[in-house]
């Protein structure tokens, strides 16, 4: 069970925590000039997780279905910070997502062995008696399987179309990276999560924790400045992305979480708008330009 936060959008990897504590190593994604990376920079997730938008809808998508799991909501609400330090759990998981996707091949395999070395200590038992280890196969694609759906769902329908070709794509080239993280039987194609999805539905259950992950991300300041006004749409948004069974699963289809068709539509142009500024320093720019290519080479007009 990968512990799983959404990622901040896009950014130098931040270096100390309040008062100067040093919280995670700085990566220099210029450096190693041609190093290439586990994804090419023609995939699919080199465009998602370049934009604010896709991570942060994606990511609250994705942790919702992780935490409806009772063993894998166990796992990050006892071994995890972030129900009490949020916003230095959202900046870890966006170190290791930018690490995984735009780093050096060499360094992202160093930074994903840690993780799922740190993860093979984090054992408990549910509330309900049920014995959860966080390397357990089951839960590690359980959480590889929400994740690839979560980020590219949201991209898809907030940022920039893809086509069935291309999401069917984006799980095939996420396979080297999965394998890294020990899920092995994550998902290669739209059908796979599907049946996966079909398979955990069962197994999921409401809880309170999803309305307090909720109360988080509305008050978290988890967005660049510009964003936050935006944030409970965008919180909305997510929601929006869950299958409707999910969505009568935890209680989440109407009143205070139902997206309006207004804010649907401020979403989807602040996507787009997203989709066109490169922001000087961050991996995206900075893994392009050690590759040779131009510092906005994710960020030229591209065909649906």
């Amino acid at each position: 069970m990968r512990e799983q936060a959404i990622p901040l959008p896009p950014g130098p990897a931040p270096a100390a925590a309040p008062g100067g504590k040093r919280i995670l190593p700085r990566i220099d994604y210029a450096n190693l000039p041609g190093a290439a990376a586990l994804y090419p920079p023609d995939s699919v997730a080199w465009a998602v997780f370049k934009n604010p938008v896709a991570l942060f809808v994606g990511g609250i998508a994705a942790v919702l279905l992780e935490l409806g799991e009772p063993r894998v909501r166990s796992g990050v609400w006892e071994h995890s910070i972030f129900p009490t330090d949020p916003l230095t759990r959202l900046q870890r998981t966006g170190y290791v997502t930018h690490v995984s996707v735009y780093a050096p091949a060499t360094v992202a395999i160093k930074v994903i062995t840690g993780v799922t070395r740190m993860h093979e200590r984090v054992r408990g038992t549910t509330p309900g008696g049920e014995a959860y280890h966080a390397n357990d196969p089951e839960l590690l694609n359980w959480v590889q399987c929400t994740v690839g759906f979560g980020f590219m769902e949201a991209y898809s329908a907030y940022c920039r179309t893809l086509t069935p070709a291309e999401k069917d794509r984006s799980y095939r080239e996420a396979k080297p990276s999965a394998d890294l993280f020990l899920a092995h039987g994550a998902p290669l194609s739209v059908a796979d999560q599907e049946a996966q999805f079909a398979a955990m539905r069962p197994k999921l259950e409401p809880h309170a924790i999803l309305g307090q992950f909720l109360e988080i991300m509305l008050n978290t300041k988890g967005l660049p400045i510009p964003l936050r006004p935006f944030q409970g749409m965008m919180v909305r948004a997510a929601i929006a992305l869950l299958p409707d069974w999910a969505c009568t699963m935890f209680a989440l289809n109407g009143g205070e979480w139902r997206l309006r068709g207004w804010e649907r539509r401020t979403v989807r142009a602040l996507g787009a708008l997203f989709e066109r500024i490169p922001i000087p320093g961050t991996p995206p720019v900075e893994a392009s330009k050690r590759l040779g290519l131009p510092a906005n080479y994710l960020y030229r007009r591209r065909k649906a």
